[in-house]
């Protein structure tokens, strides 16, 4: 019996490990698949009685394509030509640099030179173009395989994506039954892990995510106000940072307050400081209440290493889902050191 078992277990670990080699390429489109299935498994369970669970399924895909994944994708690639507007600007020194330079002498009475690097970038590409005209058709083609290949990858998991989340929005009860029928733990402990994760989930992709788009929305307002360009850019990079704890939109409107002073513009800056302090900053506070109902109770610092360390790990998805899997470390050592102490 021993030896049965010992088989059984070298078997699913060996399964396990090809399993883990194959979905490892698509890891990112399939935690995708399933934080868009968490999110719109809801809407999809009051639907699927009406209309029936495929055809429910089908229409959250193609709402979710059109007005989610579609509008971002437009908006990421809005904010990227922007930040290559901002760095030629930076490049051809089009942000007042000698404005900055002059008020920070004034105020210092320390000289300070202002020096683009960035100025240098173009001449250094021409310079290798020139030193490999012999190998630039190779370079071009490896550029152009390169491209294809980046396509080819794009495309089978847009399609891993969409065909993953049609089939957890269809059987995603069935793969919870799954999940808690092979799992050889007490049903109470089943439902107190999974409340768990269902907290951390809430907390991290929904409260956290909500409440840095609005500031980042608000401070993309604020900087169109007060007259600075390539808004969209900032807006994304507000949403950015706000997710980080400790971090959030400050890091942007503070030194764009500083900015805007700097160049001789006392009234705009206060003005953005005061709106970055009063509006920015404090709608966190009203909001993640409103939206963070179920609460991680997880540490910031855990919290901040759990979205450094899933960047790290699996890339962008590893924002949302880092802190869920060191949540859900940390109730699982909890559950285990109870379980041994009620048995001793």
């Amino acid at each position: 019996m021993n030896r049965h078992r010992a088989v059984l277990v070298a078997l699913l670990l060996v399964v396990g490990l090809v399993a883990a080699a194959l979905v490892r390429p698509f890891l990112q489109y399939v935690l995708l698949a399933v934080l868009l299935a968490y999110l719109l498994y809801p809407i999809q369970r009051r639907l699927a009685p009406r209309i029936g669970a495929r055809v429910a399924a089908g229409l959250l895909i193609v709402v979710t394509f059109f007005l989610l994944l579609l509008p971002v994708a437009v908006l990421l690639g809005v904010a990227f030509q922007q930040a290559l507007g901002l760095v030629e600007m930076l490049r051809t020194g089009g942000m007042e640099f000698e404005a900055i330079e002059r008020a920070i002498r004034t105020t210092t009475g320390v000289p300070v030179e202002i020096d683009l690097a960035l100025s240098t970038i173009p001449d250094r590409l021409a310079e290798v173009v020139r030193r490999n005209g012999s190998q630039g058709t190779q370079r071009v083609l490896s550029e152009a395989l390169a491209l294809v290949g980046t396509v080819v990858d794009l495309t089978i998991g847009v399609f891993v994506t969409l065909f993953l989340f049609y089939y957890l929005l269809v059987d995603g009860e069935r793969v919870v039954a799954w999940v808690r029928r092979v799992l050889p733990l007490r049903p109470r402990v089943q439902r107190d892990l999974v409340d768990e994760c269902d907290r951390l989930m809430w907390a991290a992709i929904v409260g956290n995510v909500v409440v840095a788009v609005l500031q980042g929305v608000l401070t993309g307002v604020g900087f169109f106000v007060v007259g600075f360009s390539d808004v969209v850019f900032w807006t994304v990079l507000t949403v950015a940072l706000a997710l980080l704890p400790l971090i959030g939109a400050s890091v942007v409107w503070v030194p764009a307050s500083g900015f805007l002073l700097l160049t001789g513009r006392p009234i705009a800056g206060l003005a953005l400081f005061g709106y970055g302090a009063l509006v920015v900053s404090l709608s966190d506070n009203y909001v993640r209440p409103m939206v963070g109902g179920r609460e991680a109770n997880l540490n910031p610092g855990l919290f901040l290493l759990g979205i450094f360390g899933g960047l790290a790990l699996v890339g962008v998805m590893g924002l949302f889902f880092g802190p869920v899997v060191l949540g859900m470390a940390k109730r699982i050592a909890e559950v285990t050191a109870a379980e041994l102490a009620t048995e001793g």
